[in-house]
């Protein structure tokens, strides 16, 4: 592995709310409670899990969008975690964020020309070195330059997504962080954006924070991955070694349920019972134990620890002890 870029060190985001209308007293959802990972530069970090573990709040906590609630993220060596709106704009420009709905994320009144040149503007580029990169980000995305002066209505989702790529490149940035960026896609345009991106991870030197629920998807784009359950990280590997050799019970079940295309080919499905528990009130001890096919009493009291059981894999499980 290179050299780090993202260092997330026991990253916690709670959300305060109250109990009742007339209660003062206030519980706390816990989206995230103790991520640590860290991304090289140039690679591909994958958070997976179902919805509701806490993936995309993460993404947005360490974008800065959300303030974390404690714990550290640091950008090239910068605790960037806590930096006042002037500090942050200094280095913002190095990381930005493509949305899950290239539809949502784009304002419908603006042109494909201003919505792109938008963070230009901020960071204050002058008139015609905008217009020149516009043209150059349309042309690296697949676009004709033409399209500059449409509106984001006139285009498929695909294209759309393309343009929200487009806008996230305007200023050079080192990390992307994908927010499920294919999910709104049909799986045709899917493979074309997942493809336009490791093209362009490769031409430009990207590192990627890349987040979803499709284990196909990060099978085809990740190097390494983080399992994530109920606002923690349950196992963390490389990806090979994560489909190749599964540890937890969870990552298990998961990739049981990915789709084989040859119908000749039976895989043996892992069926959780249950949902996932409120992250309000989540289970004491280990947070899987009330769906896990192997809980243990002691996995109704005592946390796991992430730790290393095999080369280079993370997992957080009281069987490997």
């Amino acid at each position: 592995m290179g050299k780090p870029l993202v260092e997330v060190r026991n990253l916690k985001k709670h959300f305060p709310v109250k109990k009742g209308l007339l209660d003062k007293d206030k519980a706390a959802i816990q989206a995230v409670n103790g991520v640590s990972f860290t991304i090289a530069e140039g690679e591909t970090f994958g958070l997976v899990g179902e919805s509701g573990c806490g993936k995309s709040t993460t993404g947005r906590v360490v974008m800065n969008l959300l303030p974390p609630s404690s714990g550290s993220i640091y950008f090239d060596g910068q605790e960037i975690s806590g930096l006042n709106d002037t500090q942050l704009r200094s280095v913002r420009k190095n990381f930005q964020m493509v949305f899950q709905d290239p539809y949502a994320s784009l304002n419908p009144r603006m042109k494909v020309k201003e919505l792109i040149s938008e963070p230009l503007i901020i960071h204050k580029y002058d008139k015609v070195s905008i217009e020149k990169r516009v043209n150059e980000l349309l042309d690296i995305v697949g676009l004709n330059t033409s399209y500059a002066d449409r509106y984001p209505h006139e285009f498929s989702g695909g294209q759309r997504q393309r343009i929200g790529v487009a806008r996230a490149l305007a200023l050079n940035p080192k990390l992307i962080i994908a927010d499920e960026p294919v999910s709104a896609l049909d799986v045709s345009i899917q493979s074309q954006i997942l493809n336009l991106l490791q093209d362009l991870q490769e031409d430009l030197g990207l590192t990627y924070l890349f987040i979803s629920h499709d284990l196909s998807v990060m099978e085809h784009i990740s190097d390494r991955l983080g399992v994530m359950y109920l606002g923690e990280i349950v196992e963390l590997a490389d990806k090979d070694i994560i489909y190749d050799h599964p540890k937890h019970p969870y990552t298990q079940a998961l990739l049981s349920s990915i789709p084989i295309p040859d119908p000749t080919v039976k895989r043996d499905r892992i069926i959780l019972k249950g949902d996932i528990p409120s992250p309000a009130n989540p289970p004491n001890g280990c947070r899987f134990h009330t769906r896990c096919p192997y809980a243990m009493e002691k996995c109704k009291t005592e946390k796991p620890e992430l730790r290393e059981v095999a080369d280079g894999q993370l997992v957080a499980c009281h069987l490997y002890e």
